[in-house]
């Protein structure tokens, strides 16, 4: 190319740029926001459906009066977020050879449909021999289909994740986000936390962790408007606001929200961290308008390498980084998002003009090639945005939120370039307080330890953080308590309970406590703390199973016996609680009722080892040695070091 011809090429970019700009400002009315546009902002308190009293109307009523909305909004990710499994509902593909093997716990799995119900078969071959098959029925899907389709599992309302996702960009099936490492299989429940995020707001029985009566399909209205009695009400009775002039307090538009409290929405989905409730509050309180740390912090951890790889739903957090969200005041995500529309089917004109509308006097400042930028037609958003896998989602490419001209440069970055260097973990932030007290921060560690990362390291930042606070021990309680069962020290937790009681322990600071006494021999002390955690959440079922065992160690077997079979008519899939009725009922003498229950036990897990070895006892017993022997040789292979199975075998006079 000339000299000449490239300053041609230029003006006719230029001419290009000047049109499309031209273009903008005579469709500016079809702009879903824009930067320069002050909105008419409203205090949140003055918005008369946040108060406690107010109830929710139900999606089904909005659309009554707002149709054409509805049916926008239901085909958006929000709106196909969670329905029941059916082949409308699925966006996976269902052949024979679709078959996932995790090769560390040495399952298949094989989803299918049969009569319209959706299956996920777990098997394990031997050779060419089957040695192990289970089938589950899917309830529900979860994801709108832009990247995945998860699974859920209900057992008597309490509801599980299933082992494998379809990830739809790819178009394959493989094992569910964090599975890959370690393969729950159909044990990871699934609490409010998780849940209120993928669906509106789900009948959650009280005193259950994952137990839920009633499960509406997909985000509703209400999630981001708030309750809509009020509204209803005054609109039914006539009183009509006309809103291209004044606010309608009686339901929340979050376009008349401060920008804080706009994002404080947004991110109360689109923010997945570390979540930490306030005390008292649950993963219901909150309500478009009210600020974020009112019910909850969240904290994401930071890591060397956390400006190039981040997670999926990290979009709230990647904006606040951009430097167009930090030289304004008023972008927001409904800048450039509508949520009533799919982004699906909303055109790449649309992002465009909302970044031209604010850097109109900057159009010609692009530095990208211009054969780079012809070929992306102009469109700033395929450089600035680019899209980037997620390290907590394999299989999926998402769009990096954090608008920049370093994004638009690793656009071009060759990937072998690219630092493979192992992340050094930096620390958590805080991305709903910008100060948050020692203890807070101490709570965050905790969480991220729980659910994320079992690294001494973590425990040791809640440690400094921990002994930092000057909060008086009764407000430290609950948290070092956690801190102490964390690192299995029993004793000092028992010391400190003791030094600091409360009659207003919370359900699991009573439970660690209790576990805490279980773990030093003490029984009766532990029965007691126990008793306390199963009474504040009656149907946690982890809390009744430990219960069960106190009760049996204090000699009231017919308790602890009627605690299980309370556990087992709620979920009849709960392994230990099989495994452990069983073994009262062969101290009683019924080792065949007992071996039925064992046998239901390593139908669920035929790796569970205590469920093998107690049933090896019971073929003992019946001087059946050749499968004792059996079952304590399969103990060894899941658990060489397991002493009670080698303890057996010698007791046998085998040689192993």
């Amino acid at each position: 190319m000339t000299e000449s011809n490239f300053e041609t090429d230029n003006q006719k970019g230029g001419a290009m740029r000047t049109l499309l700009i031209t273009l903008v400002f005579i469709g500016i009315g079809l702009l879903l926001t824009f930067c320069n546009r002050k909105p008419n902002l409203a205090p949140s308190s003055e918005f008369l459906n946040l108060a406690d009293s107010v109830e929710y109307v139900g999606m089904q009523t909005c659309r009554s009066c707002h149709p054409k909305i509805y049916d926008s909004f239901i085909q958006t990710g929000m709106g196909q977020s969670f329905d029941t499994a059916s082949l409308s509902k699925t966006a996976a593909k269902f052949e024979d050879h679709h078959l996932v093997y995790d090769s560390i716990s040495q399952y298949f799995y094989r989803p299918f449909f049969k009569d319209s119900i959706f299956y996920i078969e777990e098997f394990r071959l031997t050779g060419k021999d089957t040695t192990h098959k289970r089938l589950e029925k899917v309830d529900y899907i979860i994801g709108s289909g832009q990247h995945t389709n998860s699974h859920i599992l209900s057992f008597g309302g309490y509801i599980y994740q299933a082992p494998i996702t379809y990830y739809t960009q790819e178009q394959k099936w493989d094992m569910a986000p964090g599975f890959e490492s370690k393969n729950l299989r159909f044990s990871r429940l699934l609490n409010t936390e998780c849940i209120t995020c993928h669906n509106h707001l789900p009948d959650h029985a009280a005193g259950s962790q994952n137990k839920f009566t009633e499960m509406p399909t997909g985000i509703e209205c209400e999630r981001c408007h708030g309750p809509g009695e009020i509204h209803r009400r005054e609109k039914l009775a006539g009183n009509i606001v006309d809103t291209s002039t004044s606010v309608d307090y009686t339901i929340v538009n979050p376009r008349h929200l401060s920008r804080d409290l706009q994002m404080d929405l947004c991110q109360r989905c689109h923010l997945q961290g570390v979540a930490v409730l306030n005390s008292g509050k649950t993963f219901f309180d909150f309500k478009p308008g009210m600020k974020l740390n009112s019910v909850m912090e969240v904290y994401l951890p930071r890591y060397t390498n956390s400006h190039e790889k981040f997670i999926m739903a990290s979009q709230a957090d990647r904006l606040r980084m951009s430097p167009c969200y930090q030289s304004s005041e008023t972008l927001t995500c409904i800048t450039c998002h509508n949520p009533h529309q799919s982004v699906s089917i909303t055109g790449s004109e649309k992002f465009n003009d909302a970044c031209i509308n604010c850097h109109e006097d900057q159009q010609q400042a692009c530095l990208v090639d211009q054969a780079k930028f012809d070929a992306a037609d102009g469109n700033c958003v395929s450089c600035h945005m680019p899209r980037s896998g997620s390290i907590d989602i394999p299989h999926v490419n998402i769009t990096d939120h954090n608008i920049s001209r370093q994004t638009a440069l690793r656009v071009d970055q060759p990937s072998e370039t690219k630092s493979n260097s192992v992340a050094q973990f930096l620390g958590l932030t805080s991305l709903t307080s910008e100060n948050p007290s020692d203890l807070k921060m101490a709570q965050g560690y905790l969480a991220l330890y729980d659910k994320y990362v079992q690294a001494p390291a973590i425990l040791d930042s809640a440690k400094v953080y921990l002994n930092r606070s000057s909060e008086p021990a009764a407000k430290k309680l609950k948290t070092q308590i956690h801190y102490f069962f964390n690192i299995e020290d029993y004793e000092s937790l028992i010391k400190y309970y003791t030094q600091n009681k409360t009659n207003s322990l919370e359900d699991w600071t009573a439970y660690r406590i209790g576990q805490a006494y279980l773990a030093l021999g003490q029984p009766e002390a532990a029965l007691e703390l126990l008793n306390q955690a199963v009474n504040l959440s009656p149907l946690n079922l982890e809390f009744l199973e430990k219960n069960s065992v106190a009760l049996l160690q204090v000699g009231r077997t017919s308790e602890a016996q009627t605690t299980l079979e309370f556990v087992l008519a709620e979920n009849p899939k709960r392994k230990l609680a099989l495994s452990n009725l069983g073994y009262i009922l062969a101290s009683q003498g019924k080792v065949e009722q007992a071996e039925f229950f064992y046998d239901r036990a390593i139908a669920l897990d035929p790796d569970y080892e205590q469920a093998l070895i107690n049933k090896a006892a019971v073929r003992m017993f019946k001087n059946d040695l050749k499968v004792a022997e059996q079952l304590l040789r399969r103990v060894l292979e899941v658990n060489p070091e397991n002493g009670q199975a080698r303890e057996g075998l010698e007791r046998m006079g085998i040689v192993f």
